[in-house]
Order: structure tokens, then sequence, then C-alpha cells
């Protein structure tokens, strides 16, 4: 039975509609059903030979219906996507770029996310394009980058997420979570507190800036794995470590205290490097030196002993010869370097004068050879 619009309809009299309320609008008037189905009909027909439908026509209309119906399931996915084909609403598989094929629809449907595209998050700051500079403009977003340390001081932390779709985890992406970007702004700015809440200030501002953005990346990984997220993350960048803007003029003023000790510290520890090294060489020849001193006196000690001990052998066997041999180089040790003239008297003593300067024989031995002396004694 055809609905017609003559001021009534199925539930009751007057423009109502099913649930009571009627058009908010007055505009024309749609063609019911069969007006629609008539016409159809009737161009059909006319397309059709001899004016009229037979069951021929009926059956290559049909074919030609199912053949588009299932042509309309060939879709290309771009090289940036991932396809997710859902079954009667179902994710059952996901297909990669191409060209690629579900079962028409009400059966299969696609989506394309941009799944293998990495987005950039940044938190702490907002960055624009400046059209009238020609660059980029970064401000500071107090809210997100002020964050309390573990040893209870204030620090200004601004850093930079680049995530994506995990490749298995398209499904995940699509019907887990609502609003993704949300989704990660969130968890980012949750892990990076509880990784500054655990540290202290200084080694955050110097040299744990790697060791922040591993904790941090494998913090919201592990948290965005537990919520089913399908999302991958793949760096986390951290641009701008400070203290607050209104104590920052102080702060660098003890990293450059800092600076200086440990510039000094590093001088020290290479003089000393270079000085101990200097004077345990020196020790080390001194103690060689009084070793070699203390070796070469005990041999000559020893030597000297076993001396005496030969001498007292053989003085044992014929004293006198020894004594005298002992006093004979006793005499030549003593009187060798000595000035000496030596007189021959003879068994007269003539041509010997009484007295003789010998101080000045002495002296002029150096100079004049002294005359040779005769059998007798007397010089010539």
């Amino acid at each position: 039975m055809a609905w017609k619009n003559q001021g009534g309809s199925p539930w009751g009299p007057g423009p109502k509609g099913p649930w009571g309320s009627g058009p908010q609008s007055q505009g024309p008037k749609p063609s019911d059903l069969e007006d629609l189905l008539r016409r159809g009909q009737d161009r059909i027909q006319q397309l059709l030979p001899g004016g009229h439908m037979s069951g021929m026509g009926i059956a290559l209309i049909v074919i030609a219906g199912i053949a588009i119906w299932l042509l309309s399931g060939f879709f290309r996915v771009q090289p940036d996507e991932l396809g997710a084909v859902l079954r009667f609403g179902k994710h059952v598989r996901t297909v990669q770029p191409g060209l690629n094929y579900h079962l028409p629809y009400p059966i299969e449907t696609v989506l394309l996310p941009k799944a293998l595209r990495v987005s950039t998050l940044n938190i702490g700051m907002t960055v624009s394009d400046d059209s009238g500079r020609r660059g980029r403009v970064v401000r500071d977003v107090p809210e997100e980058s002020l964050m309390l340390t573990g040893d209870e001081n204030i620090v200004d932390v601004d850093f930079t997420v680049l995530w994506r779709i995990a490749p298995d985890g398209v499904g995940k992406f699509l019907f887990n979570i609502q609003n993704p970007e949300g989704t990660v702004k969130a968890v980012a700015e949750s892990a990076m507190r509880e990784v500054i809440g655990h540290s202290d200030i200084q080694p955050i501002l110097t040299g744990a800036r790697n060791t922040i953005e591993s904790a941090v990346h494998q913090l919201m990984q592990k948290t965005l794995d537990s919520y089913g997220a399908g999302i991958l993350i793949q760096q986390v960048q951290m641009q701008k470590v400070d203290p607050p803007q209104q104590v920052i003029d102080s702060f660098r003023d003890v990293q450059a205290a800092r600076a200086d000790l440990e510039r000094l510290q590093n001088e020290a520890q290479t003089y000393a490097n270079r000085v101990v090294p200097d004077a345990r060489g020196r020790a080390a020849q001194v103690l060689q030196q009084a070793q070699g001193y203390k070796e070469q006196t005990v041999a000559e000690a020893k030597g000297q002993a076993a001396r005496f001990l030969s001498v007292y052998d053989e003085y044992k066997k014929a004293p006198e010869v020894t004594r005298q041999r002992i006093y004979l180089e006793t005499m030549e040790h003593v009187l060798g370097p000595a000035d000496k003239v030596i007189l021959d008297p003879g068994s007269s003593g003539q041509g010997v004068v009484p007295y003789l300067p010998l101080n000045e024989l002495g002296r002029k031995t150096t100079a004049v050879p002294a005359a040779p002396v005769s059998q007798n004694g007397a010089s010539r």
C-alpha cells in the first residue's frame, strides 16, 4: 500500500511522523515508492529492444547488476596506508599498500588509516609557521612543561614524541581508542613526569638525557600496550631542559661554577699524572743507586776481608817475612807520592855539605833536574 501524503499518515491524521512530530520545514514532497518503481520500469522498457521487458532482458540486468556489485569490491591502498577489512563490522584482516579486493558491501568494508606515516607530537611547546617571518615559531606551554624532580626542584622540559600505528595493531588502533593523538599525549606527559619525579635535577640538566629518553620510551610503550592501543613509539626526543625562567640566571651561575670546579679538578689531575710518575721514577732511580752502592760496598768489604785472611794465613806461616813485606808495602804507599832527596854518605862522608836547604831543593826539582850523585855520595 502506498503512503499518500494527503493530510494524514499511518499513525493518525495530520502531518505527523512515526515519533509524533511533523516535518519542520515545508518543501517539495518526494514521490512515493510506487511512482519511483513505475518510472524505473518505464525507463528500462524504453532501453530494451521491442519496448517491453522479456525474461532474457531481466536476466541480463540481473547479471550486470551482480557483476557491478562484485567489481565494487576492488580498492586501492595508498603507500602510507594499511587497509583494515571489516566483515559485518568485525576486523578480519589487514592488507598492504596496492590494489586489493574485499567482498562487496554490505558483506565487507574497508578502512584506510595512515598506518605507515610517522606522526610528530610536541609536548610542552607549540610549533607554528610564521608566514611573515618565513620561519617556525615555538611557544612554551608551562602547564605541560613544568615538572617536579626527585630532589624537590622544578624543571622546564619540552620534548617530542614520534609515533605510528603498529603493523600488527591496525584493528586495535581503530576500535580500542577513540582519540589516538590525545591518548599518546596524555601517556607521554605522564611517563615523562614519572621519570623526572624519580631523578635529581643535576643529572637532568647535564648528561642524563639519553637515559631519561630511553626510560620514557619504554614506559610509554608499556602503557600503550596495556591499553591495547596498537601504537608503536618510534622515538622520544628532549628538546629543551632548563630551570624555570624566574631562576634560570642563578642556575646558570651554579652551572658555571661547577664547570670551573671540574676544569680545575681536571687540571690538578693532569698535573698529578705528570708529576707523580716523575717522582716515582726518581725514587726508583735512587733506590737502584743505593742498592748498587750497597752491593759494591759489601763486595769490597768481603774482598778486603778475604785479602786480610789470606795475608793472615801467610803471616802465620812466616811471621818475619810477612811483617817485612807489610812494612815495605806500607812505606811504599806512604812515601811514594812524597818529594825525596836521597844521600849516600859512604864510609867517610867526604864531599857532603853539613847543611842542605832541603825546602829549596824540593822547589827546584820541578824546574832544574838534580845533578847525578857519584858513588861516594857527592854531587857532580
